[in-house]
Formats: structure tokens, C-alpha cells, sequence
């Protein structure tokens, strides 16, 4: 389900309206010098950079939703800090999606000051768990936190030959 009520967005899915705010939205970003096909992908990979091969084998998925069930096992070595840094990952892959891509850029200035809201039941860290007070909505506060970022002067758009401290530094900046 995906609406616009005039002072809210909700989102969900990559193929409803405001679907690009998604993190399974086809777009493609370029971090640390590596291509990953989506924000999921980069993600997703990122719970195990101690395994290379794990990493690898996540970017190289077809789909996003491939990536999404891989970095959801809890037989592979998540990383230990994960807890504490997943929204630091979360908020660079967001930035570099909506840095790299122009288009996506306008469409997440073009919410004004509308709340976004991830609006799912699947999920009540990320989205907001079917409606109010069920979820954190943590993806639609980021999204709000970068807009206010870009439409602040704080973040424009970007090469994509950025790297991730680079990255990590200037949200820092921004956020002072």
C-alpha cells in the first residue's frame, strides 16, 4: 500500500507509488568503489564484512529479496557491533542512493514536510508495524533526516566516488 494523504507518505513495496524510497527499488549505488545493485544488497552485506565471501555472494544476488533472506540467517557470523552501527549502514546507503540519482533526489525533496512512513505489519524496527504506535518507523525518519539534509544544503548530489568514511563524515557534519 502506498498513499499520499496530504500530510503523510506511506510507503511500501518498490513498484507502488514512492516506491523508490523503498530499500528494494531498483537503483543501483557505488560505495567504497563496489557496485551494489540496491540499498537491500548493500545492507544486508554489511551484517558480515568479517566474510568476504558471504559479503560477495549477497552483492551478487539477482534480486533483492535474495538478499534480504541471506542477511537474515542467523547461521552466518553477524557481526557483533551490528546493533549499534545498523542505522549508520543504513543512513550511507540511503545517502548514496539519493546522491547518485538525481531523479531520486527531486522525488525526496518533493515531500516538503511530509512524514514518510514505511507502512507495513512485516516490520515494526523499519516501518511502522500497520499503523500508528505498532512500529519504529526508523527507514521513514531516516529518509526524513536526509531530506532535511539535502534541502538544507548539507548534502547534495553527489559522484559516486565518495567513500564510505567520506560519507559518514559529511552526514556528521550535516547533522551539527
Amino acid at each position: 500500500m502506498s498513499e499520499d494523504d496530504g500530510q503523510s507518505i506511506k510507503f511500501y513495496g518498490s513498484h507502488n507509488n514512492y516506491g523508490e524510497f523503498s530499500n528494494f527499488y531498483p537503483s543501483s549505488i557505488e560505495i567504497d568503489g563496489e557496485i551494489w545493485p540496491t540499498t537491500e544488497h548493500y545492507f544486508q552485506a554489511q551484517k558480515f564484512i568479517s566474510d568476504p565471501f558471504i559479503v560477495a555472494t549477497i552483492r551478487n544476488f539477482s534480486t533483492p529479496n535474495e538478499a534480504a533472506k541471506e542477511g537474515r540467517r542467523r547461521d552466518l557470523p553477524l557481526r557483533s557491533d551490528w546493533e549499534s552501527i545498523k542505522e549508520s549502514v543504513m543512513m550511507v546507503a540511503l545517502r548514496a542512493k539519493f546522491t547518485q540519482h538525481p531523479r531520486l533526489h527531486r522525488l525526496l525533496l518533493s515531500t516538503g514536510d511530509k512524514k514518510i512512513i514505511e507502512h507495513t505489519k512485516n516490520d515494526r524496527y523499519w516501518g511502522d508495524g500497520g499503523g500508528p504506535g505498532q512500529g519504529k518507523n526508523r527507514l521513514g525518519i531516516l529518509l526524513m533526516e536526509l531530506r532535511n539534509l539535502m534541502r538544507n544544503g548539507g548534502i547534495n548530489v553527489k559522484n559516486r566516488t565518495e567513500s564510505t568514511s567520506q560519507m559518514r563524515s559529511n552526514i556528521r557534519k550535516a547533522l551539527k
